[in-house]
């Protein structure tokens, strides 16, 4: 998920040095939306591994 949202990102700074600004906002939009839940997901899996007594990789 990491990845789509440095994809998105990618996108906006090209979008933005072409002068496509609509596009941009968009494409930057979902790439901070995509991020997020990413960054939730890792840290809800870290804490449910630690709540199982698995330790972290």
């Amino acid at each position: 998920m990491f990845s789509w949202a440095l994809l998105f990102f990618i996108i906006a700074i090209v979008c933005a040095v072409l002068g496509f600004t609509t596009l941009a906002g968009a494409a930057a939009t979902i790439a901070q939306i995509l991020f997020v839940v990413a960054l939730a997901l890792a840290v809800l899996s870290a804490v449910f591994e630690a709540l199982r007594g698995r330790p972290p990789i």
